[in-house]
């Protein structure tokens, strides 16, 4: 199975990148299901319903969110009712939604989607790896679910690699997102499982993470704050990373970046 995970949508650039890339991409590299992080797709903050839907009809088969998966009011609405959207599956049960799923891909095969929450420089949350373990036993790779992918929505590179190693040869693919920077050590391990520590953004890489950098830039200098930051509107890039899995086992064959567009240079999977 081909699977292709897109890290965040950062504002109407990434949403951009995503509509006008996606759906050739999908077509053209013959994508079984894809994942989309999509939780700075509204003004970098959050995700509206209206958004939701320019995602799932770009291509997008499920979305994932992260930290501020409710920042848009609307959301709460939108997650209780479809389950194509997630949130960290260790925030409060309180929460409305779920944070995992198994999804019918349109090729027949079972996909389980697990979206969490890192706890290393980010606000207080449940213990990620105890909940997404609990969710993987629930649903075992090879025996449930053809395929399990973890959006692991962390600040620390050492927390993402630690998810991966912690899974390995439980999990087909286990990505980072959340620091909007593609990290270049994307592999499979020991046991099967891909890792890649973070998938990037879809977005205007001309900017600070996603932001217009004035100013991002006045507050390193002055330590003031001038105005709101606003989502940089320039040049989309489409970022994230592809898998092909074993279809005996559901382990990861092969893994590689994608990256289109803007000011990130092009990067495309080449399948065999």
């Amino acid at each position: 199975m081909r699977i292709l995970f897109l890290g965040d949508v950062m504002g109407r650039a990434g949403r951009q990148a995503v509509t006008d890339m996606l759906p050739d991409i999908k077509r053209r590299f013959q994508f079984d299901f894809v994942i989309v992080n999509g939780e700075n797709a509204s003004h970098g903050r959050g995700l509206t319903e209206k958004h939701f839907e320019c995602l799932l009809e770009a291509g997008a088969d499920m979305v994932t969110l992260g930290d501020h998966a409710f920042d848009q009011r609307e959301t709460y609405g939108v997650i209780a009712r479809d389950n194509r959207l997630l949130r960290p599956i260790n925030m409060s049960d309180a929460a409305p939604g779920r944070g995992a799923m198994l999804y019918d891909a349109p090729s027949g095969q079972r996909v389980l989607v697990i979206n969490a929450l890192g706890r290393v420089f980010m606000n207080p949350i449940d213990d990620p790896f105890f909940a997404v373990e609990k969710a993987i036993a629930d649903c075992p790779l090879g025996e449930v679910a053809d395929a399990v992918i973890v959006d692991f929505h962390a600040e620390a590179t050492s927390e993402m690699q630690a998810m991966g190693q912690f899974l390995d040869g439980r999990a087909s693919l286990v990505v980072g997102t959340h620091t909007h920077i593609p990290t270049a050590d994307h592999r499979v391990l020991k046991g099967g499982t891909g890792l890649m520590s973070d998938a990037g953004m879809c977005g205007d890489y001309d900017s600070v993470i996603g932001m217009d950098a004035e100013e991002p830039v006045n507050r390193f200098l002055t330590g003031m704050t001038r105005e709101r930051f606003t989502p940089a509107e320039g040049s989309p890039s489409l970022c994230g990373v592809a898998i092909e899995t074993d279809n005996s086992t559901g382990l990861c064959a092969s893994i590689q970046p994608l990256r289109i567009g803007g000011s990130i240079g092009q990067a495309l999977p080449d399948f065999d």
